[in-house]
């Protein structure tokens, strides 16, 4: 069985910041970025990134771990290059990974 490991890019709704993140259950982990939403003791929190613009699939954590921190080194200017790259206008991509979003039942039990 193959395993899922995801790089991940968000924004917050006026896609003024970026957040590198990586994870293996992406649609649990937009969610509780979601549910962190104006909370001060987290980045993305804090500046309300759960809008998902960009991710990449890995077979193994280590590969996953190491292109995050690859991602987080680049300039902003850098990772715009690469979002547009498959979304050419910064669609929030949200709804590719969460069917029903926001999923209010995942809601509740990652609060």
């Amino acid at each position: 069985m193959l395993d899922n490991y995801f790089v991940y890019i968000l924004t917050n709704p006026q896609k003024t910041v970026l957040y590198v993140g990586v994870t293996n259950d992406l649609e649990r982990r937009i969610l509780e970025h979601y549910n962190n939403r104006g909370k001060s003791s987290t980045f993305a929190g804090r500046f309300y990134c759960y809008k998902l613009l960009h991710f990449e699939r890995y077979s193994d954590a280590t590969t996953a771990i190491s292109r995050e921190k690859e991602l987080k080194g680049w300039s902003r200017l850098k990772k715009e290059s690469l979002i547009k790259k498959d979304n050419h206008q910064f669609n929030f991509l949200n709804s590719q990974v969460i069917e029903v979003y926001p999923k209010q039942d995942v809601l509740l039990r990652c609060a």
